[in-house]
């Protein structure tokens, strides 16, 4: 047991490290009105993203691997995400056939209150994260939600952006993501 808590213990100072608000590695990247963007040379790994989808059944990145992803941040409570939900399922719909997915991750949240609030708005999965334990892992309190983060074809975080998003802003990103050779 103890030597799984120091495993634990080690993954997460290490994820935190690498996702750290003020970390080296945002310095090597762009940073536009909120919009941190890294060059695919300067792009950390994503921490590990695995858990129990809103549905039922389980998610893990790695069964994404070769594809661009989309992590949205969001909670029913959350007024900037109610807000942005509609933005985000136009731009999943119109970049999925460009090898994109998307998953939401619900920060401190009631089960059935997020179930009502995705139910027919949103195509995409939702894994559950009632301790915020995976945002923290991304470096993203659940005080600073919503955020998303778009992962490269390789697991690297490409794009961080630590606001609500308009399609507009985010459809772009996405596909310049997308457009990247593997």
């Amino acid at each position: 047991m103890l030597r799984r808590l120091s495993l634990v213990l080690l993954l997460l100072s290490t994820a935190l490290a690498a996702c750290d608000g003020g970390g080296k590695w945002e310095d090597d990247c762009e940073t536009t009105a909120g919009v941190i963007e890294c060059a695919p040379d300067k792009r950390p790994p994503a921490p590990d993203l695995s858990g129990e989808l809103l549905e039922g059944g389980s998610y893990n990145l790695t069964q994404d691997r070769g594809t661009v992803v989309v992590v949205n941040f969001w909670g029913s409570w959350c007024s900037p995400c109610r807000a942005e939900i509609d933005d985000l399922e136009q731009t999943y719909q119109a970049t999925k056939g460009q090898g994109v997915t998307f998953l939401g991750i619900n920060v401190r949240d009631d089960r059935d209150k997020a179930k009502a609030f995705q139910q027919g708005r949103v195509g995409y999965p939702s894994i559950v994260d009632p301790g915020s334990k995976l945002a923290l892992n991304f470096d993203v309190p659940p005080n600073t939600i919503p955020a998303t983060i778009i992962l490269d074809r390789e697991g690297r975080i490409a794009v961080v952006i630590r606001d609500a998003v308009k399609q507009d802003q985010l459809q772009p990103l996405v596909a310049r993501v997308a457009a990247e050779a593997s």
